[in-house]
């Protein structure tokens, strides 16, 4: 059996002597390894793949026991065990179809059981992929039971972690909160810069040289959870605000697939309000 690892814990001698021991006695044997000690926290994170031919019962046991001297936040799953995302969209379809291209490759390791949109446009394009779509509408009278909806539907489907692909709106403390680093969303990098409507307008009219996207995990804090992935590209004074959007969409789609393919490899630590990533 193939496992994954994944350990958090403050820095101290022995922890990494006793992950190697705990697979050597389940009968492991390690296929690649990361580790990293944050120099501002202390805090140590690693990542363990390794096969066993006894079975993740025994791992888990093992891993217990060498391990549970250091109070770690440990986490062992079949590395093709696929973690459930749940889609949320509005209008725009650029990184919903770039995720739905790339689920249907086999390139993105997660499960899609359910996209949520608080509009219809996007119906067809979902259901085209053979998934479901639900459709919530949303306004500032029943916000808080149309998240209840959303939950509740997260629950229902045992849904890992969300992605917000260009969903227009913004998420309640309460909804953040129930879903901490479980939260990915994208958006472009001029903000604080240039907020509200056609931002790539504004950057044109600020003749901007650099434009770039970033995702990141939600929080209480408007686009200010921890940076996930970010790209930018450099433009020039011939580029108009047309080209400016175009590229802007291209560059969003890809830092967000990017950022969900790392979510479903267990490459991301929270460590405060940064993240650790291994590649």
């Amino acid at each position: 059996m193939d496992l994954l690892a994944t350990l958090q814990c403050a820095d101290q001698p022995g922890i990494v002597h006793a992950m190697t021991t705990a697979i050597l006695n389940c009968g492991g044997n390690i296929i690649e390894n990361q580790q990293f000690t944050d120099p501002t926290t202390k805090t140590f994170v690693m990542r363990t793949r390794f096969e066993t031919s006894q079975g993740q019962e025994a791992a888990n046991a093992s891993l217990d026991k060498e391990l549970s001297r250091f109070s770690p936040a440990l986490s062992i799953r079949p590395t093709n065990q696929k973690p459930r995302a749940l889609i949320l969209v509005t209008k725009e379809s650029h990184c919903l179809r770039d995720l739905l291209y790339l689920f249907e490759l086999g390139e993105l390791h997660i499960d899609i059981p359910l996209v949520i949109s608080n509009h219809l446009e996007l119906k067809d394009l979902v259901e085209s992929h053979g998934i479901p779509f639900l459709h919530l509408p949303v306004s500032a009278d029943n916000k808080d039971a149309q998240e209840k909806q959303v939950l509740e539907k997260i629950s229902e489907l045992k849904i890992d972690f969300v992605v917000l692909a260009r969903y227009m709106q913004v998420l309640s403390k309460n909804f953040c909160n129930q879903m901490p680093g479980k939260i990915i969303n994208i958006h472009h990098s001029f903000l604080p810069g240039f907020k509200g409507a056609k931002p790539y307008h504004q950057a044109h009219d600020r003749g901007v040289k650099i434009i770039g996207a970033t995702a990141h995990f939600v929080t209480d804090e408007l686009d200010e959870g921890p940076i996930i992935e970010q790209d930018v590209a450099h433009v020039t004074h011939s580029s108009t605000a047309e080209d400016l959007l175009a590229l802007g969409r291209d560059i969003e789609r890809r830092v967000l697939a990017k950022a969900v393919k790392l979510y479903s490899e267990d490459r991301i630590f929270l460590v405060g309000k940064r993240t650790i990533i291994f590649s």
